[in-house]
C-alpha cells in the first residue's frame, strides 16, 4: 500500500486525479459519501505552482463526514444534516491543509458516529475492504476502507469508544486514538464530549505518527486541548514491561484472535521486552459504564438539532412541538433515537443518582486501576475486538451483541489514555486481526515507537 512519502515531490494534480479515479473505481464499497474534486484539484494546482508547501504538500487524504470541511456537505451520514454546508473547517483539517495536504472526499460513517459497523449510516453501509460481505467496522468505517483500498495513504476519523481502532483492525490498517485532548475537536460534530478524540488511519505507523504530530496541540477554540506534548521519539526501546490483559483473552474471544495476539506477544518477547499477564478487573463493567455515560452526553449534544436553526426541518406541521418531534424523527436513524432515549432516561431526575452518578464513580475506579497498572507496566496489550469483521446484517437486530464488539476498546476511551490498533495478521479466511497497544496518558510517543519497531518484524 502507498505511504505518504510516495506522494511527496510528485505532480500533485496527477496524484489527486489518480486518488479520485481510484475512489470512483471502488464506489461499490460505499466508503465515500462525497468527493471534493473541484476544490482538491484547485489546491493540487497551487501545490504544483509552489504556492502551497509543507510536510504533506500534494498528499491526498479523506476525512470522516462528521468533520466540517469545505468542498462538500458535512452530513454526519444523517438525513438531519444531508444538505448542511460547513461555514468553517475543523481545526484538524486546517492544520493538515496548512502543511499542504489535499482533502479529496468525505467518508461514510454510522450516523452521528453512533455504531460499530457503519451499517447505521442513513445512506447505506460501507463494505469491508477485504471481504465485501462483511462490515467495515465503525463508526469510522469509511475512513478505514479508503485507507485499506489504497485510495489515500491516510484518512481522519473520530474515536469515542473504539470508532477508529475497531475498523482499523477489521480492515488491516493502523488506527490511532490519542490521549484525550491531544487534537482539537473544534469543527467536529460532537458525540460524547468527555471521550471524543480525533485520530487517524494510515498504512504505516510512521505515517500515522506524522499526521498526529501535525494535528496535535492546544487550540483556543477547544478548551479541552492539551499543550503540545506530542513529540516523536527515536530512542531505542529496550526491555519494556508490557501487560497482557487477561480479561481480553478468555474463551469468549475468537480462537484465532487470541492466537494472533499471542504471536504478537512472542514477537515482543523476542525483541527483548518482558510480557506478563495482568488483570484489569473493571474491564467487564466498562461497557455498562460507557452505555450510560456516552448516551447521556450525546443526548445533550443532539438537543441542538431541533429543525429550527439548521439541519432538516419537517414539512406540513401545525405546532412547534410537532415541528420538533417530526424533524427529529425524520432526521435521526433508529440507533440515534435509541441512544437519545437511553441518555435522557439516565439523566432524568428519578434515575440520575442510580445510573449516571454510579457510572461516573465506576469510571473513576477504572481510571485508578489503569493508573496502578501503569505504575508497574509501560504498555498494556490486548486484542482490538473479540472477533474479526462480522457479516453485514449479522448483528443489526441485536444492539446488545453489537455493543459487545466494543468491550476491549471502551476502557481506554473512558480513561482518556492513548491506544493504537496495529495489524497482527489474519485468520484462516484471510480476515485482518489487530492488536491494541495502550499506554498511560501522554505516552503516545512510546506507543508509536514500540509499534514502529515491531512493524518490520
Amino acid at each position: 500500500m502507498s505511504t505518504i512519502s510516495d506522494f511527496l515531490n510528485k505532480n500533485a494534480r496527477q496524484s489527486v486525479q489518480d486518488a479520485i479515479a481510484k475512489a470512483k473505481d471502488n464506489d461499490s464499497y460505499h466508503a465515500l459519501l462525497s468527493l471534493t474534486e473541484e476544490r482538491a484539484l484547485e489546491r493540487a494546482d497551487a501545490v504544483d505552482r509552489g504556492e502551497i508547501t509543507g510536510k504533506l504538500a500534494g498528499v491526498p487524504f479523506v476525512v470522516k463526514d462528521n468533520f466540517l470541511a469545505y468542498g462538500a456537505p458535512t452530513t454526519a451520514a444523517s438525513t438531519m444534516l444531508e444538505t448542511f454546508n460547513a461555514p468553517l473547517q475543523a481545526t484538524a483539517v486546517e492544520r493538515l491543509e496548512a502543511e499542504g495536504a489535499i482533502c479529496i472526499g468525505k467518508a461514510n460513517l454510522d450516523a452521528f458516529a453512533h455504531g460499530g459497523s457503519t451499517e447505521n449510516s442513513a445512506f447505506g453501509p460501507t463494505k469491508n475492504a477485504v471481504d465485501p460481505t462483511r462490515v467495515a467496522g465503525g463508526s469510522s468505517g469509511g475512513s478505514a476502507v479508503v485507507t485499506a483500498l489504497d485510495i489515500v495513504p491516510f484518512a481522519l476519523g473520530s474515536d469515542t469508544g473504539g470508532s477508529i481502532r475497531q475498523p482499523a483492525s477489521f480492515n488491516g490498517v493502523v488506527g490511532v486514538k490519542p490521549t484525550y485532548g491531544t487534537v482539537s475537536r473544534y469543527g467536529v460534530v460532537a458525540m460524547a464530549s468527555s471521550t471524543d478524540t480525533i485520530g487517524t488511519f494510515a498504512t504505516t505507523v510512521t505515517d500515522a505518527e506524522l499526521v498526529m504530530s501535525i494535528m496535535a496541540g492546544q487550540d483556543p477554540k477547544d478548551m479541552t486541548t492539551l499543550p503540545d506534548f506530542f513529540t516523536a521519539t527515536t530512542d531505542a526501546l529496550v526491555g519494556l514491561k508490557i501487560g497482557l490483559v487477561k480479561e481480553c483473552m478468555t474463551d469468549d474471544v475468537d480462537v484465532e484472535v487470541r492466537a494472533r495476539t499471542n504471536e504478537y506477544v512472542e514477537k515482543l518477547k523476542s525483541a527483548g521486552h518482558k510480557v506478563e499477564e495482568v488483570s484489569l478487573s473493571m474491564l467487564p463493567h466498562s461497557l455498562a459504564m460507557y452505555y450510560v455515560i456516552v448516551p447521556a452526553e450525546l443526548s445533550s449534544n443532539l438537543a441542538r438539532y431541533d429543525g429550527i436553526r439548521y439541519g432538516h426541518r419537517a414539512q406540513g406541521v401545525q405546532t412547534l412541538a410537532e415541528l420538533y418531534g417530526k424533524s427529529r424523527d425524520e432526521g435521526f436513524v433508529t440507533e440515534n433515537k435509541r441512544r437519545i432515549m437511553i441518555g435522557s432516561y439516565v439523566l432524568s431526575s428519578g434515575f440520575f443518582d442510580a445510573y449516571y452518578l454510579q457510572a461516573q464513580k465506576a469510571r473513576t475506579l477504572l481510571i485508578n486501576e489503569f493508573n496502578t497498572l501503569f505504575s508497574h507496566y509501560d504498555v498494556l496489550i490486548s486484542p482490538v475486538a473479540p472477533t474479526p469483521a462480522f457479516l453485514l446484517g449479522e448483528n443489526t437486530s441485536d444492539p446488545i451483541k453489537m455493543y459487545l464488539a466494543d468491550m476491549m476498546t471502551v476502557p481506554a476511551s473512558l480513561a482518556g489514555i492513548p491506544a493504537l490498533s496495529v495489524p497482527a495478521g489474519t485468520n484462516g479466511a484471510g480476515l485482518p486481526i489487530g492488536v491494541q497497544l495502550m499506554g498511560a496518558r501522554r505516552s503516545d510517543a512510546t506507543l508509536f515507537a514500540l509499534a514502529r519497531s515491531m512493524e518490520a518484524k
